[in-house]
């Protein structure tokens, strides 16, 4: 599936109006004058490295469909028969991702996308081999364990540079970066004076370290990636074949499209939707942005606020489950505890999050008197579900399986089951339906249907494989920094310098957890930033008798939200680019809208019940209540504007009553609603606000 075909896109900016196709759907075709204005492709390829491959004809291109779907046959047939040992699964995995990565990415960004260098051919080979020699060798590393020998030690060396070039090249200099400070501290960390520092490891015992054992490049991330993440990933791509985003966006129109300020809200909702089954950001701002975006702007959102509304909901698609960006699988390997304990604990701050954006877009909408869609314009609800419901069949049975307690690899193979047979189902059906007008008889409709059906299927395992690249690279990457950390200890030194800064105080400490966390994850990968963030700093968190879960969950969050802050904002810049606004203020809009987001994890930290942990279901509710409130005051004030306009004063108190009611405890709840029902008065006795509110 190529670029233009997942950023397909309905609408048209400017007309005010959309074209519409039998039975109220939008006609899909109406964004060409959209398409004529911003290059998506050029767009995405800045923002997003992975999108910037090379393109083949001939045999080369033959060449590379087979080693994709080569590389999703290898995973579905583990998963249907029981994965090879950890070593053995691992070194296939990341053996096809290196050969692909040498042959489908240039080393510089100016490199030519349709010739094939004569060294990536050799990079290629050689990515084969490191891992074929673990493969070959491995009932003699297991048995044997000591030294590495001279041959070891010379393939390891070249596994470790091949891994490091590969993540420049996919994902970007800056985790290649960590990694390369992590594997220089390893080795001169007797140069390092105070608590940081230690003896010091040869640089034999280092290689060693991270190529012959399970706690380096084929560590525990590397596991995730060649088990549950590529296995969710494929399912994404199976679900993008069957045209799940066209029928969000439809379902978002159906839903939001009318109220006011409907085309925001839509792309609240449509972000939401793509976001559960999203790995990126980036990739989300992109896919929805190139059509809500246009039809913000076409009812009067400024740009910048447009382009905001786009990267701050499709960030929040990695905090929001069933699949998180793929984090919550490494996150549950981490925590040793069941995929579902963490779905389940996610729910309600994804859900508080996207409110929290929702209420934003409402209240600038009521500000600005911006209008709905006009509902002649937009498709009929009954229609897009009668059209389009199967396709949220697959995502069904997968939340069932898990809730079965079915294993995360297990659910995500029966769902790829699932959805091809759901789509061969319905395609058949429709093709049935259409042969007689269509002049075919039913028997060549139906053969001429399941042509295409095998087609669409390899073409979905090439997806698939390509898909996964980023993701497997970043996590053979980040090996390197848990390698270093178990062979030092550097995540305990770490955590007590932390404390040592925060002077025992959590407030302290979750402040400087979270500047670290928003430094970090600048320009990474959700699943990357967050194995660095778990080893480095959530044990800091956790020394104050805070949950694993919630430490682990907070630095999550705060990882991905530095996709909105600048001066890295990837998911802004990408919205920006769609919107012609400029960038930072694009940036810092995301960062106003999501200012909620920036609190949630706070609240989860001082009570847990937020997450269902040690809270019974009256207890939850009360919380989230009262946090949806205090959010909503939030969104007055930093709107400007509930019944009116607000002048500053009500605006401080609205502030004052968001932080009491979004701190948990009954006394600061009450204080809080009191405190709204004063700034309701007041604009009740006042009617007329300021001739303009501050935004």
């Amino acid at each position: 599936m190529s670029h233009k075909e997942r950023m397909r896109v309905i609408g048209e900016e400017g007309s005010g109006g959309f074209a519409l196709e039998e039975g109220g759907r939008l006609d899909s075709a109406a964004v060409e004058k959209v398409q004529e204005t911003v290059d998506v492709s050029e767009i995405v390829a800045k923002y997003d490295k992975e999108s910037s491959y090379r393109t083949f004809g001939g045999w080369l291109e033959t060449l590379i469909k087979i080693i994709c779907i080569a590389f999703s046959a290898f995973h579905l047939f583990t998963a249907a028969t029981g994965a090879y040992p950890p070593q053995i699964q691992r070194a296939v995995h990341l053996g096809f991702v290196l050969v692909l990565i040498y042959l489908l990415y240039p080393a510089r960004a100016t490199g030519s996308k349709h010739t094939l260098a004569w060294y990536d051919v050799i990079l290629a080979l050689a990515g084969g081999a490191v891992c074929a020699y673990i493969i070959w060798n491995y009932d003699v590393i297991v048995m044997e364990a000591g030294p590495p020998t001279d041959l070891d030690f010379w393939f390891g060396c070249a596994a470790i540079l091949l891994v490091l070039e590969a993540t420049r090249r996919i994902v970007g200099l800056p985790i290649t970066l960590v990694a390369v400070v992590f594997l220089l501290y390893a080795k001169f960390g007797n140069l390092i004076p105070g608590m940081l520092g230690h003896r010091g490891f040869s640089i034999e015992r280092i290689v060693g370290h991270m190529y012959l054992t399970t706690e380096g490049i084929f560590g525990m991330p590397l596991g995730v990636s060649a088990s549950f993440v590529f296995l969710f990933i494929l399912f994404g791509a199976f679900l993008h074949s069957t045209g799940l985003g066209k029928f969000f966006i439809d379902l978002a129109l159906a839903a939001a499209g009318r109220y006011v300020g409907g085309p925001a809200k839509v792309a609240v909702l449509a972000s939401g939707f793509f976001g559960t089954i999203s790995g990126s950001s980036v990739a989300n701002t992109v896919s929805t942005g190139t059509f809500t975006i246009p039809l913000m702007k076409s009812v009067g959102y400024r740009g910048a606020f447009a382009g905001a509304v786009e990267a701050a909901s499709s960030t929040g698609g990695q905090i929001m489950p069933p699949i998180m960006g793929a984090a919550a699988f490494i996150m549950a390997q981490f925590l040793g505890v069941g995929y579902v304990e963490i779905a389940k604990a996610a729910v309600i701050p994804a859900l508080l999050y996207y409110l929290a954006v929702g209420f934003m877009v409402h209240m600038e909408a009521k500000r600005l008197g911006l209008v709905g869609i006009p509902k002649e314009r937009l498709p009929h609800t009954w229609y897009v579900l009668r059209q389009g419901g199967y396709l949220l069949v697959p995502i069904v049975v997968l939340i069932w399986l898990l809730m079965q307690g079915y294993t995360p690899l297990k659910s995500a193979y029966y769902c790829i089951i699932t959805t091809v047979l759901i789509s061969l189902i319905a395609n058949n059906l429709k093709a049935v339906a259409g042969a007689g007008p269509s002049g075919m008889t039913v028997g060549q409709a139906l053969s001429e249907c399941n042509r295409f059906a095998v087609k669409d299927i390899l073409q979905a395992m090439e997806n698939g494989g390509r898909l996964a690249l980023g993701v497997a690279a970043a996590c053979a990457c980040t090996g390197f920094v848990i390698g270093v950390v178990t062979l030092t200890g550097l995540g305990l030194k770490l955590a007590n310098a932390i404390l040592t800064l925060s002077a025992g105080s959590l407030a302290l400490t979750l402040v400087l957890t979270m500047l670290a966390s928003i430094v970090l994850g600048m320009g990474l990968p959700t699943t990357a930033k967050y194995i660095v963030l778990a080893t480095i700093a959530a044990p800091a968190v956790e020394s104050f008798g805070v949950p694993k879960l919630a430490a682990h969950l907070f630095i999550l969050y705060f990882g991905i939200l530095a996709d909105l802050t600048p001066p890295v904002a990837l998911a802004a810049y990408a919205a920006a680019g769609i919107a012609r606004s400029e960038p930072n203020a694009t940036g810092f809009m995301a960062v106003k809208l999501a200012f909620a987001g920036f609190l949630i994890p706070y609240i989860f930290c001082y009570n847990p019940g937020l997450l269902m942990i040690g809270a019974s279901n009256t207890e939850v509710l009360f919380i989230a209540v009262t946090a949806s409130v205090g959010i909503a005051a939030l969104s007055f004030a930093s709107v400007g504007y509930w019944l009116r306009n607000l002048f500053i004063w009500e605006r401080l108190i609205l502030v004052a009553a968001a932080i009491t009611l979004i701190t948990p405890g009954l006394l600061t709840d009450m204080v809080g609603l009191g405190l709204m029902a004063v700034a309701f008065a007041l604009q009740k006795f006042f009617r007329e606000g300021p001739g303009q509110a501050q935004s």
